[in-house]
């Protein structure tokens, strides 16, 4: 662990022309793979200006954007020195225009233009297909299984009914036909089918939403797969409310609901510009930016970010080289900075089934039969598991970008766990008292309002970033497979479990993965807030012993000092050491603090003009009086 950089304001050490006449420095080169000193670098940094603005006329050319190379100088400008550019003089000086947008990128940082905002609905409502998808079956499980003669007791039946249930994750179309169909075989079919799509959506939508987001509300925005998920599932549950006394064909009404919010996504996607990252990967420069004008206010962000994404694209492939899908999916195992994304989203989408909230989703109606409530009185409950879900999910837009990721996971994941617990033990009181059932609802209500700000919203907005883009397609399908994979085996048999060890053994067991969980991120999982994607590549680069070194020895002790003896003079040593500002705060003082020094120089500029013009003036005097 290196100690952290302290550094003097950007004005003090690079102003452009006024203090080292715009000549740069060969900017330090950072091993992607080892980077010991858990250094964040923008790779523009100490770039001698001649040099810039030569590299990307270069770029220029060779990428077909001639027409637009002064718009792209001066972003690449911007880009080098993100908190100096009202410094750039001469021929690429910005306008009034554009230093007021890139000033509201940090105090006004949801001020978007409306394509990103279509295209973050558009993907929102891919989510709630998904929620929906998955609550469905949650009604149905109280008659489909009698209708098919597969609701008895024995292991058979039981076992079929976790199929036929596991079959979206077994897939993981389009539709899901299972309300045509007249047996079980059939039923599975198509909800295996279903599964295909709910994988390829799962891995791409949020994917898409990360690539086409700004850093300082990317997970906001991303996380709004899970905010819309949680709204899914609370239609789901409305719907399965809605139709359950509809008589014999009330199942089918409940699968087939999740159809209605699919028409909808078909049609908004034709509206959607596509992912400019996916453009550049393919080397379809003019058309990744346009579709960054698009996502952006200022034609000077999306140049900037145009050009800093290509640099930073070239950096990656030093350590990728070129590869085809198996080779990448190789080295989802074998580069290491690639491995150690490739372990903390296999942790946090593993964490997603590990804390219990899938079996929830989608047997929380049987649970609450199994505990005593009737048929009926079990969907109200989970009514009111659905609604909660969806909205403690609200907090995550703020939180998930503020106090970060792996913030939420470390403080979510234990009140899960004594939540669970404490359910499971309310479930041995008898089931004739009022307080069994009141009390068995009331804490999976808990276990919800802690789930849906924490481990609901990050894994899919996690495993959407971690990757660099030449692995970024099979990274995010490999998370998402493992994520539906282990939800496919314990939705499969937690029929079985709950046979064996009834509702208090399950919730217990769930108690105790939810630890496990929890000591899995707090070794293996980096934080990633606020960071570009391609910023990402300095934070896995960090060795995981260099990571599990500094949570043990520095992170954990700070905890306890701080939160256990109470002691306010505790300081926690940073592990990473940043170029520029690492959060909101920061941010916004750096730029007041920029504002004032360069008032006081352009002040002090102003003082020796005017000394310099009255000594002229009393020179010319004398002149006069000596003739």
């Amino acid at each position: 662990m290196t100690d952290p950089k302290i550094d003097s304001s950007p004005l003090d050490s690079a102003v452009y022309a006024h203090s080292h006449g715009e000549a740069g420095y060969s900017p330090e080169h950072i091993n992607l793979n080892e980077n010991l000193g858990a250094k964040i670098k923008n790779p523009l940094a100490g770039i001698p200006r001649d040099t810039l603005l030569k590299n990307v006329a270069d770029f220029a050319q060779e990428k077909g954007l001639l027409e637009d190379l002064p718009l792209l100088q001066k972003g690449a400008l911007v880009a080098q020195d993100p908190t100096n550019y009202e410094d750039i003089d001469g021929e690429h000086a910005l306008d009034d225009t554009e230093v007021e947008d890139l000033r509201n990128e940090v105090l006004h940082k949801w001020r978007h233009p409306k394509s990103l905002y279509i295209t973050i609905i558009t993907c929102s409502i891919g989510a709630a297909v998904q929620g929906w998808d998955q609550t469905g079956s949650n009604g149905a499980n109280l008659s489909f299984p009698t209708v098919f003669g597969i609701g008895s007791k024995t292991n058979r039946d039981t076992l079929l009914v976790g199929l036929v249930n596991s079959a979206p994750y077994i897939g993981s179309a389009l539709w899901d036909a299972g309300y045509l169909t007249l047996s079980w075989q059939q039923l599975f079919a198509c909800r295996l089918l279903l599964g295909f799509g709910m994988g390829m959506k799962g891995s791409t939508v949020p994917i898409y939403a990360a690539e086409n987001s700004p850093a300082t509300i990317r997970g906001a925005l991303v996380m709004t797969w899970q905010l819309w998920t949680a709204f899914g599932i609370f239609l789901g549950t409305c719907a399965n409310l809605a139709i359950a006394n509809t008589g014999k064909i009330a199942w089918r009404l409940q699968l087939g609901s999740a159809m209605l919010p699919a028409i909808p996504l078909l049609l908004g996607v034709f509206f959607c510009p596509e992912s400019p990252r996916w453009y550049m990967k393919k080397n379809k420069y003019p058309q990744a930016f346009r579709s960054l004008l698009r996502l952006r206010n200022n034609p000077l962000q999306a140049a900037r970010d145009l050009y800093y994404i290509h640099c930073q694209l070239e950096i990656e492939r030093e350590i990728v080289g070129t590869s085809n899908y198996v080779t990448r999916f190789v080295q989802l195992f074998n580069i290491p900075r690639v491995r150690r994304a490739t372990l903390a989203s296999f942790v946090v989408m593993i964490g997603q089934q590990m804390c219990g909230i899938n079996i929830i989703a989608f047997y929380s109606s049987t649970i609450f039969e199994e505990s005593g409530f009737t048929a009926y009185h079990a969907l109200w409950a989970s009514f009111g598991f659905g609604l909660i879900n969806f909205i403690f999910a609200f907090p995550a837009l703020w939180t998930i970008d503020t106090f970060g990721r792996r913030s939420l996971l470390l403080f979510t994941f234990p009140n899960m766990a004594w939540s669970l617990l404490t359910a499971g033990l309310c479930a041995l009181i008898s089931k004739s008292l009022t307080a069994h059932l009141a009390l068995v609802a009331m804490f999976v209500y808990i276990f919800a309002m802690f789930y849906s700000p924490g481990e609901g919203p990050v894994p899919f907005a996690y495993s959407a970033e971690v990757f660099p883009l030449s692995h970024r397609e099979v990274g995010m399908g490999w998370a998402v497979a493992t994520c539906l994979f282990w939800a496919c085996v314990l939705t499969l048999f937690l029929p079985l479990m709950l046979a064996a060890m009834g509702a208090t053994g399950v919730f217990c067991f769930y108690a105790g993965t939810n630890i496990i969980a929890l000591v899995m991120i707090f070794l293996w999982v980096p934080e990633t807030k606020q960071r570009t994607l391609e910023e990402l590549d300095y934070i896995f680069a960090v060795p995981t012993r260099t990571h599990m070194r500094y949570q043990c020895t520095k992170a954990l002790p700070y905890f306890i000092n701080r939160w256990i003896y109470m002691r306010k003079d505790a300081v926690l040593e940073p592990l990473y050491t940043f170029d520029d500002a690492s959060n909101d705060r920061d941010r916004i003082n750096d730029m007041y603090e920029n504002d004032r020094k360069r008032s006081e120089r352009r002040a002090q500029d102003g003082s020796v003009i005017q000394i310099e013009k009255r000594k002229d003036n009393s020179d010319h005097d004398s002149d006069d009086r000596i003739q």
